[in-house]
């Protein structure tokens, strides 16, 4: 029995599948009826004194309609559908990602099936929309019954469908390649550290503690007193005291009054006691 993300997997892949497939004849039969197209336009040229082909609204055998730049806009057409399909087989196998992630979102990882979905529906019915060869009209319904599809798959998964049929991303969960969470923990909070060993013995010896720290960070700590100041100042440091300051809602030092013989005036301050 497998569980449910494996059915999940193996239905967006084969429904990936399917949509590689039709574009691939897609692609096939717009050739063909590109070259087919030129052939009629050609022999259309050849027999341009008939009056009976010029009143035509579509050269014979062909998607051609006759009109003023009739074949330059057909030609166009196919080679426009040709491209689009190209583009939409490389995004269906993901490569190259980061270029679809950066030029054009909607075909990248991040964004789920709809837009493709849409896609392909507008590729089939613009095919569907002329006279064409029975392999072209097989070929085109076949792509706009799978972007009917992944339209649907769109509003389903959302973002997550390409996630979900990802190979790496299942390689990934199988494999469980996430580290564990004593990984990402520093050194001296591994149960194998010394640090932590030395609090859950128990001891009260304060030397063997601090020397346990400096080996397990590699340097001797000072601290802030005069070996602390000693030290920085052998490595350059230099250690100045703080100017003395007082807050900005203390009020001023009140300076003592002067008598006019230039000696300072006695102030005397009753006691909360005297009568």
């Amino acid at each position: 029995m497998l569980p449910p993300r494996a059915y999940f997997f193996l239905g967006l892949n084969a429904v990936r599948a399917l949509s590689i497939i039709a574009l691939l004849l897609v692609f096939a039969s717009s050739i063909f009826v590109l070259v087919n197209d030129v052939e009629a336009v050609n022999r259309f040229t050849a027999q341009g004194a008939n009056a009976d082909m010029q009143d035509c609204d579509y050269i014979q055998d062909s998607t051609v309609p006759n009109q003023p730049a009739g074949a330059f806009w057909a030609v166009v057409n196919r080679l426009l559908i040709i491209f689009q399909v190209i583009i939409l087989i490389l995004s269906e196998i993901g490569w190259p990602a980061a270029f679809f992630d950066r030029f054009f979102p909607v075909l990248g990882n991040s964004f789920g099936l709809g837009a493709l979905g849409i896609f392909q529906c507008l590729i089939g019915a613009t095919i569907l929309s002329h006279h064409v060869d029975d392999f072209t009209l097989v070929a085109s319904f076949f792509l706009f019954a799978l972007g009917c599809l992944n339209m649907l798959l769109g509003l389903v998964f959302r973002e997550s469908a390409k996630t979900r049929r990802s190979l790496a991303s299942w390689r990934a969960e199988a494999k469980g390649v996430l580290p564990s969470s004593r990984d990402f923990r520093p050194p001296f909070a591994r149960p194998s550290s010394t640090f932590v060993s030395s609090i859950f013995k128990g001891s009260n010896d304060k030397s063997d503690k601090t020397r346990d720290l400096a080996d397990e960070f590699g340097k001797k700590g000072y601290g802030f007193g005069r070996q602390g100041e000693k030290a920085a100042g052998l490595k350059g440091f230099l250690i100045s005291k703080p100017l003395e300051s007082l807050p900005r809602y203390a009020p001023p030092p009140q300076r003592p009054h002067s008598s006019r013989s230039g000696s300072p005036e006695p102030t005397f301050k009753s006691s909360p006691t005297a009568i």
